[in-house]
């Protein structure tokens, strides 16, 4: 797949996300209150999308080939963009 292709799909995956569970800032924002709990330490949303795609990352290592952690990423990193504005 090209990555125009690949971006586009992810553009969709993020839109679907937002219609099933709102706002990608507002869910990043819930999930970042209750890791701050369990952390017991202050988490920003930034934060939750950067651990997120960490995740991701940790397991394109294990099959760097895996096409949905390659989307996976795309699609946090656009989040990433809306909750840090």
């Amino acid at each position: 797949m090209k990555g125009e292709t690949m971006l586009r799909q992810a553009a969709r995956v993020v839109g679907q996300r937002r219609r099933a569970y709102g706002d990608p800032a507002t869910s990043m924002a819930a999930v970042a209150a209750r890791w701050s709990i369990t952390l017991r330490r202050p988490v920003t949303p930034a934060q939750v999308v950067l651990c997120l795609i960490d995740l991701k990352l940790a397991r394109l290592g294990h099959d760097p080939a895996h096409a949905d952690s390659i989307l996976d990423v795309a699609g946090y990193a656009a989040v990433l963009q809306e909750v840090r504005s």
